[in-house]
């Protein structure tokens, strides 16, 4: 591991623990020697975890399509930025820099992150690890989305074993270090429901 790539909220949230992850998982990444990939912007979350990584003397790298700069308002003081066209080529960016990826609270721009980098883990795409910090239970309704999806049959158990979820930093960025890519189902194993 040489940089994760971290999607997490241009807000802070409701609950100052949201802000606190995100520290700690600034200050993780720095003591593991990782640096940290992300959307570029200083507010909220995402800002939080640049200026806690920079002042712990960690690598930053940002990257954002130039049609959100303005709204997103780019943080000034990165290692390094880049500058795209498009959402796509920015998504594209991110995971191409990144050897692993950790989800943090935030909002439909995180979970758009979130899935597509987990869409392509399914398809073959890429075998790098997904997780999510399971800050004060905010992903409970998503984990449960994802294993009722699951039991409809929709969704392959090997899936939804893709994602690693944590409620600890430390523990998460352990996961991700220690991860083995599982085989992936291509099919149902078992007998269809009765």
């Amino acid at each position: 591991m040489r940089r994760i790539c971290v999607y997490t909220g241009a807000n802070k949230g409701s609950r100052p623990e949201y802000e606190q992850a995100a520290q700690a998982v600034g200050k993780e990444l720095v003591a593991r020697g990782w640096g940290l990939v992300y959307g570029g912007g200083h507010t909220g979350l995402m800002g939080v975890l640049a200026d806690t990584v920079l002042a712990e003397g960690g690598e930053v790298i940002g990257v954002m399509p130039r049609a959100v700069i303005p709204q997103e308002i780019a943080h000034q003081g990165l290692t390094t930025f880049y500058e795209v066209k498009t959402m796509h080529e920015r998504k594209a960016l991110l995971a191409d820099l990144a050897d692993g990826f950790v989800t943090l609270p935030g909002g439909l721009g995180t979970y758009d992150e979130l899935f597509e980098i987990l869409t392509w883990a399914q398809l073959g795409m890429h075998q790098k690890p997904v997780g999510l910090l399971n800050v004060c239970g905010y992903f409970d309704p998503l984990l449960a989305l994802l294993h009722q999806t699951m039991a409809e049959r929709f969704m392959l158990a090997s899936h939804v074993e893709l994602l690693l979820h944590k409620e600890s930093p430390t523990d998460l960025l352990d996961c991700l270090a220690a991860y083995v890519p599982p085989p992936l189902q291509s099919k149902w194993t078992d007998p269809p429901a009765q």
